[in-house]
């Protein structure tokens, strides 16, 4: 059984190599490969494909499959069941909206590590008895952004985030220079037009453009 320990270090080797976490919805089979290796070649190489259609697990189970040199997790995961879906298909870390008791008591018994979403300080705290150090702060703009972010530094120094939610290239280095902070998420890099006509090197310019605004990090 993996220790919190080590959970911890396994999100922040992730973390670390992802700089910029892709929040990827699947609507179409066919952009699952295009769509992944249009990042790759921008250097985003660590992708969270959500489970927020029916494609999400077979996403993940071709990337697994397919393009072994990514780092691939699942976010949208809401229950145990999902959890398990996820780690079958091949996802190598799990992301939450938000956490449940029921949730993080599974999580902790699994070699996989866990992600978990988080708004309030009391929502850290719950985790915070399970071993948990590590979080996304979502959504982040409607928490309170970077000064929130600023105000959990406080009374959990321990912990670290990964923004999710209003993260753009307009305020990307607000959060990112913030000691408490490890990686931003965002979906930015992904426009909808771009996916729609599948314009991969739209993506590719996008993801090398947002890497490069925090080259000086």
């Amino acid at each position: 059984m993996t220790s919190p320990e080590q959970h911890i270090q396994r999100i922040d080797a992730i973390a670390a190599r992802a700089r910029i976490l892709p929040v990827i919805t699947i609507e179409r089979e066919a952009d699952i490969l295009p769509m992944a290796d249009a990042l790759a070649a921008g250097g985003i190489t660590v992708l969270e494909v959500t489970l927020r259609t029916s494609l999400g697990l077979a996403a993940i189970r071709l990337l697994a499959e397919q393009r072994p040199q990514l780092c691939v997790g699942a976010g949208t995961i809401l229950d145990p069941q999902t959890f398990r879906q996820a780690e079958e298909a091949g996802a190598q870390f799990i992301v939450t909206p938000g956490c449940t008791d029921e949730l993080l008591q599974y999580a902790v018994g699994r070699d996989i590590p866990l992600l978990p979403g988080v708004a309030t300080a009391s929502e850290i705290m719950a985790a915070y008895r399970h071993g948990l150090r590590r979080f996304k702060l979502f959504p982040a703009k409607v928490c309170g952004g970077v000064e929130a972010l600023k105000a959990f530094g406080g009374p959990f120094p321990e912990v670290r985030f990964c923004p999710t939610g209003g993260v753009g290239p307009d305020n990307l280095n607000d959060y990112y220079r913030l000691d408490n902070v490890m990686c931003v998420g965002g979906s930015w890099m992904l426009p909808k037009a771009a996916l729609a006509s599948g314009d991969w090197a739209a993506v590719e310019r996008l993801s090398r453009e947002a890497l490069a605004l925090l080259e000086s990090h």
